[in-house]
């Protein structure tokens, strides 16, 4: 799918800020694509950007409402249903990342297929794919993988992107979930991809290029995580990686909902990705660690960190406390 941007940041009327992250996340890695924000009330969470009607974002260019906040279910307030109806016949595309559809929903249904709108469901995906070939492609393409699901992927994969481009590697991110779909207006939400067809998916998403240096594909979950290891090995075959960035969180006790099992070894996570990687590209490599530090001080950080520089023979850094260009440095001579 390929999201009209630019976007009106809609908040609804949500007033913890941990559910707006997904407007949040837009925001910090596309501020350009971002003409403002609509709240239903003032007590609703801010992004400290501007406040603005239906109208006044669509005279100001608008294109699409996102849905910039989830909720426990994931689903599609009523209490929403007139604002949504209101923008369609504004002429907006409506983007969600909820497990609800938006086409789940008749008089939205009607109202996009009256107004010529699109209404666009992102956590699915019901376009006809291939299976996976392993058959090489044109064009360099990076991977972030983890010890676990939710350590830092996305954002490293956005980190590599903008210090790529800083450093003059021209690099494009290819989201793989809802809210990196939503920042950069397209790929395909995997997990929502039938098993067969992931690593097809994944080739759909990085097809042959040469406009351009780097690819650089969002990773899911975790090849030693027992409840999502096949949308981690699917990427990994479907992306061919040249290299391959690892994602851990320090202090994580055990493997996310899981208490019964403990997070992987460093050690075990490398190989295990390194093995399946070669599958399908048998020089993909390890070019950097990137942690999660937000647990310890970042004195402690920094010196975690340089030993593990020493141990693992790799750049490893906390992108957010100190940024990814050390990794970047790697990419040069690949």
């Amino acid at each position: 799918m390929q999201i009209p941007q630019p976007y009106l940041l809609f908040l609804g009327d949500v007033t913890d800020p941990l559910s707006a992250k997904t407007a949040k996340g837009i925001l910090q890695w596309r501020p350009q694509m971002c003409t403002g924000q609509f709240r239903l009330t003032e007590e609703t969470v801010s992004l400290d950007i501007t406040d603005l009607s239906l109208a006044e974002a669509k005279e100001r260019g608008a294109k699409t409402l996102v849905i910039g906040t989830a909720n426990a279910g994931g689903f599609i307030p009523q209490s929403w249903l007139a604002t949504l109806q209101e923008a369609i016949e504004l002429g907006f595309n409506i983007a969600s990342g909820m497990h609800q559809r938006l086409s789940d929903f008749p008089a939205l249904s009607n109202a996009a297929n009256i107004h010529g709108c699109q209404l666009y469901d992102v956590r699915h995906y019901d376009q006809p794919l291939n299976v996976g070939t392993g058959k090489p492609r044109q064009g360099k393409r990076l991977l972030t993988v983890g010890t676990d699901c939710s350590v830092g992927k996305m954002y490293t994969s956005l980190a590599l992107e903008n210090e790529m481009n800083r450093q003059g590697l021209t690099a494009q991110f290819r989201a793989t979930g809802q809210t990196g779909i939503l920042i950069s207006g397209t790929g395909i939400a995997v997990d929502a991809v039938v098993a067969d067809f992931i690593s097809g998916a994944a080739e759909a998403i990085s097809p042959d290029f040469t406009d351009h240096d780097w690819d650089i594909i969002e990773g899911q979950g975790s090849l030693l995580n027992p409840s999502f290891a096949g949308v981690s090995l699917g990427l990994l075959h479907g992306s061919q990686p040249d290299a391959l960035v690892l994602c851990h969180e320090i202090g994580r006790a055990h493997i996310r909902h899981l208490p019964h099992m403990g997070v992987p070894t460093i050690e075990s996570t490398l190989e295990a990705n390194r093995v399946a990687a070669k599958l399908t590209n048998p020089k993909a490599e390890f070019v950097g660690i990137c942690l999660n530090t937000s647990a310890i001080d970042e004195c402690d950080a920094l010196a975690l960190c340089q030993q593990w520089e020493l141990q693992y023979k790799l750049p490893v850094t906390d992108p957010v406390r100190f940024g990814v260009s050390t990794i970047v440095d790697k990419l040069h001579s690949i």
